[in-house]
């Protein structure tokens, strides 16, 4: 499920990268940031989901 999840969101992102793109060739910048920063909000938080943490020791999880 997380996977697929995360596919999602950055198929999302490439999509709002290119609409951006498209949106500021047609003219109309505040659109075409607004796209692109929900675009790198996308992108950062995969890059969140995605950094290897630490496991717990087991005798503090039990707690």
């Amino acid at each position: 499920m997380s996977d697929t999840i995360m596919s999602i969101l950055m198929l999302t992102g490439v999509v709002l990268t290119g609409g951006a793109i498209y949106v500021f060739r047609m003219g109309d910048r505040r659109r075409a940031l607004l796209m692109l920063v929900a675009a790198l909000v996308m992108f950062a938080n995969v890059a969140i989901w995605l950094i290897p943490v630490k496991e717990a020791p087991a005798s503090t999880a039990a707690r």
